[in-house]
């Protein structure tokens, strides 16, 4: 068992490893437009290239590559739905040197591209905002199709999954919330592409069964997004609340496994939510009206 002294030297080096990451995350905002490199980060919090990794993902879950990229995106999020026309002052301002690099990343990891970004915001905002007073209507989940770039609907409904991987997750909220709760399974413990399995949770509904998950280890993860008439609030995600379930959760053929989520005030470490969730719902329930 470890002695006292062992376990304040390890909350001292957890706590200076926080405060490092913080340190490096500093820097990365205040340099979005120079290229960084970990070995600069390293430097810059006095660590060594190989610790500073270690510490860093300790710290936010996610390589300190994973989490430059995300804040990039989510910087390049706010730049296009300010100053859309600036196409060029954008990418230079996040740090990328062609178009073409920036369309393709911002593609994987938002979703869209970043003209459909921008001219799909008020339409997006108003998709949004009928659902304060009707249900979502999602008794089936959206799922990430691997070999097409399409949101796919499931066909087996949670009472009829017996013999099918399941996972429930219940979401702990403030009864006080008014808004969607969006869930889902990431192969990341970053939301910076489609999930596995996703929904949306509205008019206080705060559970859900995916069912016929595929096989894999997935990281469970829900942020909430209250009512609002400001298109931003529903793509630039620093306000809301968010969690992620403390393990990696494993699935195998047939298992059946509940979880709890709980929400809480984003903290300082917290990568970015950067995937588009309010096109994710509209191409699911698209999708559902076409069949």
């Amino acid at each position: 068992m470890p002695s006292q002294i062992e376990n304040e030297s390890n909350q001292h080096l957890e706590s200076e490893g926080h405060k490092a990451a913080l340190r490096a995350i500093q820097y990365m905002k205040e340099h979005l437009d120079e290229e960084i490199t970990s070995e600069q980060l390293a430097a810059h919090v006095g660590y060594s290239p190989y610790h500073f990794t270690r510490v860093f993902k300790r710290a936010t879950g996610i390589s300190p590559r994973h989490y430059l990229t995300a804040l990039r995106m989510e910087s390049g999020k706010k730049l296009l739905l300010k100053e859309p026309s600036l196409m060029m002052k954008v990418i230079l301002k996040i740090g990328f040197r062609s178009a073409g690099s920036f369309h393709t990343r911002f593609k994987e990891h938002v979703g869209v591209s970043p003209k459909r970004f921008h001219s799909s915001a008020r339409s997006l905002l108003s998709y949004m905002n009928q659902y304060k007073d009707q249900d979502v209507g999602i008794n089936q989940d959206f799922a990430n199709d691997r070999d097409r770039d399409t949101i796919q609907m499931k066909t087996q409904s949670p009472s009829c999954s017996e013999l099918s991987a399941n996972v429930t997750c219940h979401i702990d909220a403030p009864a006080t919330f008014r808004g969607i709760i969006f869930v889902g399974l990431f192969p990341r413990p970053i939301p910076d592409q489609r999930p596995i399995a996703g929904t949306a949770l509205n008019r206080g509904r705060r559970s859900h069964t995916f069912t016929e998950v595929p096989s894999g280890s997935y990281f469970a993860m829900a942020v909430s997004i209250p009512w609002s008439i400001n298109p931003k609030d529903y793509f630039v995600l620093d306000h809301c609340l968010r969690g992620m379930y403390e393990e990696v959760i494993h699935v195998t053929d047939r298992s059946d496994q509940t979880i709890n989520i709980a929400l809480r005030e984003r903290q300082d470490t917290d990568p970015p939510i950067i995937v588009n969730l309010p096109q994710l719902l509209f191409e699911q329930t698209s999708s559902k009206r076409a069949k």
